[in-house]
């Protein structure tokens, strides 16, 4: 049924309908945010990995025995920027 289903002219047509509907100016910067949270979640599966599966409610456990929890980037415009460096300057 789906013997073809996905071509490199299916991959033009998603491209095409992402460039009209974000703009090329967005979408570096979608892509940009995108590679971070894929680098955050890489960093902390394997940090799971590492633990083993440790306790993580039990009394004994330690700060250090727990995985560390991701930090969300923060998402500021240019503008934003300018008044934070301004009003501490």
């Amino acid at each position: 049924m789906f013997r073809n289903g996905l071509e490199p002219w299916h991959l033009l047509v998603v491209l095409a309908v992402l460039i009209l509907l974000f703009g090329s100016k967005k979408l570096p910067e979608m892509a940009r945010g995108l590679g971070k949270s894929m680098r955050i979640l890489k960093a902390e599966t394997k940090a799971m990995r590492e633990d083993g599966g440790s306790d993580e409610g039990t009394a004994n456990s330690t700060p250090a025995d727990q995985p560390r929890a991701a930090v969300a980037p923060a998402n500021m415009t240019k503008a934003e920027d300018a008044t934070k460096t301004n009003t501490t300057a």
